[in-house]
């Protein structure tokens, strides 16, 4: 896998770039399919807010359900998996920013009104996360389901958003880009991949 020109420059200037047909559609419904049958098996858990003593639930703020996502999973959770592989691979060479390990977690909206607020992944100067990679699992996605990822870019001042439709990827700069999900009206499907340096 490589970034395109586009892609890196994206990056560069604005902190994110978006990618459609990310592992194409036929993979991209087994893969959905896999994690709506996690979903039914009722093994993701309330995401909270904060880390260590901090660590709480609060759905005024966060109201997704959340399952970290390992090699060994079902078999088309872990090709996803090995593919956000590659893709830090061909981010930290496209753009030379000396990825290392990744954590990938699946979340699901339940509607409702679900979302999130408006937040950072990382924090500038920390040892972190460095790149957010964002992979879409909903089909027939449409407006009045919401759920829509708004970006807050640093050059234009005006927020961007991005439908969560099936096999869309978004990636950005973790320590950048500010963002949040907003009210989800129907069940939203993600699998998130963030990176790290090298070395954390």
């Amino acid at each position: 896998m490589e970034l395109t020109d586009t892609e890196v420059e994206a990056l560069n200037s604005h902190g994110y770039f978006v990618r459609d047909a990310f592992l194409g559609e036929a993979r991209a419904l087994a893969v959905r399919a896999a994690a709506l049958a996690r979903v039914d098996a009722g093994t993701l858990k309330p995401a909270g807010i904060r880390r260590g003593a901090d660590h709480t639930l609060d759905t005024s703020v966060r109201g997704d359900h959340i399952e970290w996502v390992l090699p060994g999973a079902t078999p088309e959770l872990e090709a996803l998996w090995h593919r956000f592989q590659a893709l830090g691979e061909a981010v930290s060479a496209g753009a030379y920013l000396g990825l290392g390990r990744f954590d990938v977690q699946l979340a699901r909206y339940p509607g409702g009104g679900a979302h999130y607020a408006r937040h950072r992944d990382a924090f500038p100067g920390r040892s972190n996360r460095r790149i957010t990679a964002i992979w879409y699992a909903n089909a027939d996605w449409k407006p009045e389901h919401g759920g829509v990822l708004r970006l807050f870019p640093e050059d234009t001042g005006a927020p961007v958003e991005v439908a969560p439709v099936l096999d869309r990827l978004v990636v950005f700069l973790s320590e950048r880009l500010e963002h949040e999900v907003m009210p989800a009206h129907a069940s939203r499907l993600a699998l998130t991949a963030w990176f790290y340096g090298r070395g954390t």
